[in-house]
């Protein structure tokens, strides 16, 4: 057994991964899932990171009309939200990031110091990009929120927001924990005779 010091820190990056994971599949593909809901003509319409409700999963999309099923503001159809949307792809890379971090982390709590350290070099990089995927979330679904109440359509807030803000926390613990773990106890194991 190398160290426990390891332990704290690996358990927040597994948490922050599994949190990324589930927003990144979110709308179309597990509707449950979603960084905003529109209500109208009927249906309800969810956000997610590959798509909306009615669209294959794909990066960077368009606020269609017809999908949706209600009005759209035409300046939510430029080019500049196109962008935002294909900015959602840094969920699963920070997924990724914080997948890699604990598979360091599981060499760390088991066999080397080194595994701990890359672990918080690891988290550190993997909850800069959740910050910045978190505050395009906020930018994009924030104006688009506000612009559909403007439009009178029926709009509500996703979880998906707050998964990302989680996975944020999760992380920036475990980087910390992690780098007090470098600090660790580690112990050697006895020589064969």
């Amino acid at each position: 057994m190398a160290a426990g010091a390891a332990l704290p820190g690996l358990f927040f990056c597994f948490a922050a991964m599994v949190l990324l994971i589930f927003v990144s599949v979110s709308a179309p593909k597990w509707e449950a899932i979603r960084f905003l809901s529109v209500s109208g003509a009927g249906h309800t319409t969810h956000f997610g990171v590959f798509g909306y409700t009615g669209t294959a999963t794909h990066v960077g999309y368009y606020f269609n009309p017809s999908i949706i099923g209600t009005a759209v503001p035409n300046s939510m159809n430029d080019r500049i939200y196109h962008n935002l949307t294909e900015t959602l792809i840094l969920h699963p890379i920070a997924a990724g990031l914080a997948g890699i971090a604990f598979l360091f982390g599981l060499c760390g709590a088991g066999y080397h110091r080194a595994g701990t350290v890359f672990m918080s070099l690891l988290a550190a990089l993997a909850m800069l990009t959740t910050l910045v995927a978190w505050v395009l979330d906020m930018v994009l679904f924030g104006i688009a929120h506000h612009r559909f109440r403007e439009a009178g359509v029926d709009v509500h807030w996703g979880n998906a927001l707050w998964l990302t803000l989680g996975a944020l926390v999760s992380l920036f613990i475990g980087f910390i924990l992690a780098a007090c773990g470098v600090f660790g106890h580690y112990r050697r194991r006895p020589a064969a005779y």
